[in-house]
């Protein structure tokens, strides 16, 4: 049995501020026992409009925000999940790209980073009402197209972000991997986040027999952006072992593999998927 956290941030468009928030977090999740910490999507900026990220981007395996991943793991022994990184392509040049990847990355207690997931599914979307609320990911982000599974000392865990959620398809990819704890980093708009987030939270809990982690932005930003909140962890069962309202927290609980190889074992409905299905 582990203990695992996941962070809740109201991220500004300033990376110092908000760098010193994830550290004050992260302190007290180690504080409180947790081996693991999840910080959200756009943890380290989010600002008034998505192509303000790009001034901020960085090349993998180098840059302010990376180093002070690295360096908050090894200072209080801790993994980190980082909701998202802004990161240049391979073969970007120095000058500011057009576009970057929005990249989880996993550091280990050591500060080595362990995994990087590029989100798949990107937020291009007119939100029903009328506020007329619309986001073009796409504009700011290449999609990525690489699922990831990382084996860490908490058990085997599946990377997604926020968006993918709704895409049950990618989390039965990572179960047929051996995934065991599911990651969703999140800055869901309090417009879906109402009607939805807990909702999806625990449909991928209970289809794939997984605990989710998912660390969310939770409050009022620059420009007025409003986020859900709720950051949460749910077990196999779909029970709500812990959760935060609004504002910045951290909700803390246990990951118990023996509990969720129970799960598996006394209701085998992974071994009963169809492949197909005859009409």
């Amino acid at each position: 049995m582990s203990k695992c956290a996941a962070a809740q941030m109201v991220s500004v468009d300033d990376v110092e501020t908000n760098l010193t928030t994830a550290a004050q977090l992260i302190r007290q999740a180690a504080e409180q026992g947790a081996g693991l910490v999840a910080l959200p999507e756009n943890f380290a900026f989010l600002g008034r409009k998505e192509g303000e990220m790009n001034r901020i981007a960085e090349h993998f395996g180098a840059g302010k925000i990376q180093d002070f991943l690295a360096e908050q793991a090894v200072r209080h022994d801790i993994w980190i999940l980082a909701g998202t990184v802004p990161l240049r392509a391979e073969d970007d040049l120095d000058h500011l790209p057009e576009k970057v990847f929005a990249s989880s990355l996993l550091i280990d207690a050591e500060g080595s980073c362990v995994a990087r997931y590029d989100k798949i599914h990107l937020f291009d979307v007119e939100l029903p009402g009328k506020t007329k609320e619309s986001y073009r990911e796409s504009s700011t982000y290449f999609a990525g197209n690489k699922i990831v599974v990382a084996d860490t000392p908490f058990g085997k865990i599946g990377l997604s972000i926020c968006y993918d959620l709704r895409f049950p398809e990618l989390y039965r990819a990572l179960i047929d991997r051996g995934v065991e704890i599911l990651t969703v980093p999140s800055a869901f708009t309090e417009a879906t986040g109402k009607v939805h987030w807990d909702t999806l939270i625990k449909a991928r809990a209970v289809e794939n027999q997984c605990f989710v982690i998912a660390p969310d932005q939770g409050g009022i930003h620059p420009g007025g952006r409003r986020t859900h909140g709720g950051s949460q962890i749910v077990d196999p069962w779909g029970e709500t072992l812990t959760r935060v309202g609004k504002g910045a927290g951290l909700a803390i609980a246990d990951i118990d593999l023996d509990h969720l190889h129970d799960i598996r074992e006394r209701f085998p409905a992974l071994k009963h998927r169809c492949i197909s299905v005859n009409s």
